[in-house]
């Protein structure tokens, strides 16, 4: 490639494209179940955020096209804005049940196939993991703030973890280094999603539900803990080395064996 407008291009035309199918899909819900003012808002301001964050990270990871795996990602996504449509028009009217947990479920169940995709395909990169993450944080979060219309504002605390963790990391740098991976940690966080698909379908009774929701709150607590935790002991172990590194030198002393004088 010889100069860095054809890559400037390319690279935003997946993003402009999706944009024109989110806008596809608000109007969808919004001439078939209906959306209010404040969810039109949501959907099209998600969907330009998005939009424009994907074609920023395309370019600064040098990028040219999305690959099958990121338009996984990125159809997830898109199903992620009608939801959250969806879920501002619920502040203000009942919205179509049928339609939401559709919606919901299928971007869940697309959750693991851009990981197979990716590695099936050998495209993985850090651009993708880090697009995964951040549309199943999002959800989750949505979902939290939907479900706590039934359950109570605490659930929003699901959501919120995520969001709360990357704002302390600006006041703590350490928060950033990588964590070792952990099986524990993934089964949390699909648990997090699971319980709270269940709680908006309304499919178990409502005690139930708010059990399953404090059980999950619970363990996203326990995990988080437990890595802040190990970020912090390797923040420690970090400063010690570098403390001993750049400990002053001190010339020890000799000692001076001093032989008799010879006798003459």
């Amino acid at each position: 490639m010889t100069s860095s407008n054809p890559t400037a291009t390319s690279s935003s035309r997946g993003p402009a494209f999706g944009l024109v199918i989110q806008a596809g899909l608000l109007i969808t819900l919004g001439a078939t179940v209906g959306l209010s003012a404040g969810g039109w808002a949501a959907g099209a301001a998600y969907g330009i955020v998005l939009c424009a964050l994907l074609a920023l990270g395309l370019r600064r990871a040098g990028l040219t096209k999305l690959g099958p795996a990121n338009l996984v990602t990125f159809a997830r996504a898109l199903m992620v804005g009608g939801v959250t449509a969806m879920v501002v028009t619920s502040f203000t009217r009942p919205v179509h049940m049928v339609a939401l947990v559709t919606l919901v479920g299928v971007a869940l169940a697309l959750d693991g196939v851009d990981g197979q995709v990716a590695r099936r395909t050998g495209n993985s990169t850090a651009l993708g993991a880090r697009f995964d993450m951040e549309i199943d944080a999002f959800l989750i979060l949505v979902l939290s703030v939907f479900v706590a219309g039934t359950f109570g504002w605490w659930t929003v605390a699901i959501g919120a973890f995520r969001y709360l963790f990357v704002a302390a990391s600006w006041l703590a740098p350490w928060l950033t280094a990588p964590l070792p991976p952990k099986f524990s940690r993934k089964t949390v966080a699909a648990t997090q999603g699971v319980v709270l698909v269940v709680a908006t379908a309304h499919i178990l009774p409502d005690v139930i539900a708010f059990a399953g929701l404090a059980v999950a709150l619970v363990s996203l607590t326990w995990s988080f803990a437990r890595d802040i935790a190990w970020l912090w002991r390797s923040e420690q172990l970090r400063r010690a080395a570098a403390a001993r590194t750049e400990l002053p030198i001190v010339p020890s002393r000799r000692r001076v064996l001093r032989t008799p004088a010879a006798v003459g």
